[in-house]
């Protein structure tokens, strides 16, 4: 989905507010979930108040037909985002290690775990040989019956 040539409101009239988290001071890739709820209130009711603003002017940029291009600017950057993702099996075992580790924002590392389940189920021999089966079941989860991603390439919407 590009925000440059489509309507950005067709992902929804309303923006996820994302999940607010401390910064880690030791690892600046990391954050922390001790947020104080009062402040994490604060916070979502200001974002909320932004994002319906930017939705309101990037509607009426649309009207005026201003192009989507330009339009694209007013949107907060928490507008979902369709990713695709390709890459050869040696690609995809470096990209499962590195980004399943401690360490990564707590957004990659859950499309890097559902990305480890989908490989599991259709590598399950060489999951097995890099010890990701846990107790040696190689199965595919239950979990991914529901997964609106597609198989084999591994596209997650």
């Amino acid at each position: 989905f590009s925000q440059r040539y489509a309507d950005s409101s067709l992902l929804g009239e309303k923006i996820s507010l994302p999940e607010l988290r401390l910064q880690d001071h030791k690892n600046r890739q990391n954050s922390i979930d001790a947020i104080d709820p009062f402040l994490k209130q604060k916070y979502e009711i200001l974002m909320q108040q932004h994002f319906e603003q930017g939705m309101k002017i990037y509607q009426q940029m649309l009207e005026d037909d201003i192009a989507k291009e330009c339009a694209r600017f007013v949107l907060p950057l928490a507008v979902g985002t369709k990713l695709y993702m390709t890459g050869n099996l040696r690609s995809w075992i470096h990209y499962i290690n590195l980004r399943t580790a401690n360490g990564t924002q707590k957004e990659h590392m859950e499309i890097a775990e559902l990305c480890k389940q989908h490989f599991i189920c259709q590598f399950p021999t060489v999951s097995e040989a890099l010890g990701w089966c846990p107790e040696g079941d190689c199965g595919c989860p239950e979990k991914l019956d529901d997964c609106d991603c597609l198989q084999p390439s591994l596209r997650i919407d």
